[in-house]
């Protein structure tokens, strides 16, 4: 089955009633995950974004509580599954201050947190491509807000 454009989808979406909408929403979002919590996001979280961030810190703060550190391999499975969950709730936002906010406090955590970025080719790489990815972001915003992180970059790149 070849999946429609989403001009496809929108043209179609068009012609349903608001009931059957809000019955193919929630079919949508039975039968994943992503899609129930995007719905969530989208319903209950999209209107106050500091909060939203607030939580997703949380959670970052709880991954690195929780992180097994009897070696650097566990350390570095740990950090890749904290990075693929806040990528998936950045994802969500589609904001890109928020982005950038994630990234910087998840990097952050590791600078913070006594992980040995020294004896481990790999977790300096993880580290490493995601202060480029924060530096990249903020090429593409406003001079203004550029300013407001560099002081986090700085502290990033130390």
């Amino acid at each position: 089955m070849k999946a429609a454009s989403l001009k496809e989808l929108r043209d179609e979406l068009k012609i349903y009633s608001p009931e059957d909408l809000q019955s193919l929403c929630i079919r949508l979002a039975k039968y994943k995950k992503d899609n129930k919590e995007l719905l969530s996001y989208l319903l209950f979280e999209a209107d106050d974004e500091a909060a939203y961030i607030q939580s997703v810190k949380n959670e970052i703060d709880s991954g690195f509580e929780s992180m097994n550190r009897k070696n650097t391999y566990l350390i570095k499975k740990s950090l890749r599954k904290i990075l693929k969950d806040t990528t998936k709730y950045i994802k969500y936002s589609g904001i890109k201050t928020t982005e950038l906010d994630l990234l910087i406090y998840y990097c952050r955590k590791i600078r913070t947190s006594k992980i040995p970025l020294n004896r481990s080719l790999a977790l300096r790489n993880i580290y490493a491509r995601q202060v480029v990815k924060i530096e990249s972001l903020l090429k593409k915003l406003h001079e203004d807000i550029q300013f407001d992180y560099q002081d986090d970059v700085r502290f990033l790149k130390a």
